[in-house]
């Protein structure tokens, strides 16, 4: 891989309806402003930045798979896959990509079922309850650590 960090935003079910849905939880603002913002974060970070959104469970775990060699960090909010998919963590313990999952509202401060995650033992961190602004953390701590990393 080249020394640009190459960097994977993933995003599960519902998210395309960032904006629509429950804006009182989620924000006002959409998937598409979302990206945008982090494109041009990207760029001010001197990384490579690519987003994918599916609400398919298998689509995200084939996407994981394509990252494979390829992708030096994830980012990932799963939606409610989160609580309920093996196949997801299985799919990043198996690339060995490190990644942060993210979650826009603090799901510990919601239904008990939010209250588990299956990816959070495998993930460098967890950002919680930050609204968007969680997206733009955890991108700068993903350069911050890829860069160390290639540093040495």
């Amino acid at each position: 891989m080249s020394n640009t960090p190459k960097i994977l935003v993933i995003n599960g079910p519902n998210l395309n309806f960032l904006g629509i849905r429950e804006p009182s939880v989620y924000g006002a603002d959409n998937l598409q402003t979302l990206v945008a913002s982090l494109k041009a974060q990207s760029k001010e970070l001197g990384c490579e930045l690519e987003h994918f959104q599916s609400n398919s469970e298998g689509a995200i775990v084939d996407r994981i798979q394509a990252a494979y060699g390829n992708t030096d960090f994830i980012l990932i909010n799963a939606g409610a896959y989160t609580h309920t998919s093996v196949a997801i963590l299985d799919a990043l313990s198996a690339v060995s990509i490190p990644f942060i999952e993210i979650h826009i509202s603090n799901v510990h401060a919601r239904e008990e079922f939010r209250h588990h995650s299956f990816l959070s033992a495998k993930a460098m961190g967890v950002i919680v309850g930050f609204g968007l602004n969680g997206y733009r953390y955890a991108l700068d701590q993903a350069v911050s650590y890829v860069k160390s990393k290639k540093a040495n």
